[in-house]
């Protein structure tokens, strides 16, 4: 019974206290362990509010050592008669920082035991509840560990401080660079970058036009792009599409040969020389592509998490989602569905942190005005996915709709919606021979 009631979390007192040491005896070291600890990660509450004065110090870079840091406590009422005596043991107790990362590995490890241990509890309890569909359970259980291994736990709250701190860093960062670079990933068209800013983390980006107009076409040219810019991994999720054709389209595109041809066969000697060099390219990139058609949100979000060096995530087309569970929803709910997925995708983008494009078909309403340009009221089952996107982009072409339009081949852009910046069109040239959009300023040598 003793022994129960004796058993406690792992935790290493010796390295905590090390760690505190380290940091009051050498403020030069106290940056390098504020990247890789959090206050959550001390188990014994003395420590954990001594990491968390000292943090709050070097957020303000107050000077850092044993007597100011004994000051600070006081003045937040932490302290009690033992704190000086305390700060001094710690002090002493540490001889040299020079092992601190060593001492922060430890800290670190004991850490992640416990939140394991602590989902696992709360997993065992969700089972014998015995409430909610076991795919839920199951759902909610990677969850919890997967928030473990991006190095948050679930439910924790951040600190303005801390977050105020990662702003800051990303602020200097940006001005290093001299304004000059996208926050985010390019999409490969410079006019669009300047709208939008580039795909950025956390972002639902919506790319929404009439069948025909070239969604995928655009889609496929931003992840090759992200791809090669990023060199990070590229998820396509295509429910239209099956993997060989869409990897069809990325070769002629790549290699610019013409796609029709590619599909009858009709190849000349000049074309495999374009097919060696676009496969060639292509197999050098990151691109995983899955083309079953029954996907949820859910078996998305469980694939991507278990993607390393992930950059971005496309999804070819959200009408043709199912909603969790696989249940059907009929005409009148069918818009209760398209809202939860673009709700789920939206919290994925979050999760993953990383930009999810997401395309849509639009209502025909756009076909029966004069002017044919899609509205943000012509998405289909709209409403919620308009709030959900952060980010609402149309593709118009007006030679679709009139012969004798003067923008042969002139595709406009028209972000609708945009969080981080200003709405408004971008002309791109569309090379429907090739299904790739470039910029105006481009011109392909014609053969």
């Amino acid at each position: 019974m003793d022994e129960l009631l004796l058993r406690q979390m792992p935790h290493s007192t010796e390295a905590e206290q090390a760690v505190l040491g380290s940091m009051l005896i050498d403020a030069a070291c106290v940056k390098d362990v504020m990247d890789q600890l959090q206050p959550d990660d001390f188990y014994l509450r003395q420590n954990r509010e001594i990491f968390e004065t000292i943090y709050t110090m070097f957020v303000y870079s107050r000077p850092i050592d044993g007597l100011t840091v004994a000051g600070e406590l006081e003045k937040a009422g932490l302290a009690n008669d033992g704190t000086r005596a305390y700060l001094a043991q710690l002090m002493e107790v540490t001889p040299t920082s020079a092992n601190v990362l060593e001492y922060v590995r430890l800290v670190r490890e004991k850490a992640l035991l416990r939140s394991v241990a602590a989902a696992a509890a709360e997993i065992t309890a969700m089972v014998q509840e015995g409430t909610g569909a076991p795919g839920d359970v199951l759902e909610a259980a990677e969850q919890k560990i997967y928030a473990i291994r991006r190095g948050r736990s679930a439910q924790s709250m951040a600190t303005i401080q801390v977050v105020l701190q990662e702003v800051m860093e990303h602020l200097a960062e940006l001005s290093a660079q001299g304004g000059k670079t996208l926050p985010g990933l390019s999409t490969g068209f410079s006019a669009v970058d300047g709208k939008i800013n580039g795909l950025n983390k956390s972002d639902l980006l919506l790319l929404a036009a009439r069948p025909g107009m070239g969604k995928t076409s655009m889609a496929l040219n931003v992840a090759l792009n992200a791809a090669k810019e990023s060199g990070q991994t590229v998820a396509v999720f295509s429910l239209e599409m099956s993997r060989d054709q869409l990897v069809t389209r990325l070769l002629a595109s790549e290699g610019l040969i013409e796609n029709t041809r590619l599909i009858s066969g009709d190849l000349r000697e000049s074309d495999w020389v374009k097919i060696a060099e676009g496969a060639s390219s292509l197999s050098r990139l990151d691109i995983r592509i899955d083309d079953n058609p029954l996907l949820t949100v859910a078996d998305m979000n469980a694939k991507c998490r278990r993607i390393e060096n992930l950059g971005l995530v496309v999804i070819d087309y959200l009408q043709l989602m199912t909603s969790a569970g696989g249940k059907g929803y009929s005409g009148e709910n069918r818009q209760q569905a398209v809202s939860d997925i673009s709700r789920m995708l939206k919290i994925m983008a979050k999760e993953l942190q990383v930009p999810v494009l997401c395309l849509s078909q639009l209502s025909r309403a756009n076909e029966k005005r004069e002017d044919k340009r899609p509205m943000l009221s012509d998405l289909r089952e709209s409403g919620a996915i308009e709030q959900d996107a952060d980010i609402v982009m149309f593709l118009y072409r007006d030679d679709y709709y009139k012969e004798d339009s003067e923008k042969r081949n002139i595709a406009e852009c028209i972000v609708a919606k945009n969080r981080h910046g200003e709405t408004g069109k971008v002309e791109l040239r569309w090379m429907p021979e090739y299904t790739i959009f470039g910029t105006l300023e481009n011109r392909y040598d014609e053969e």
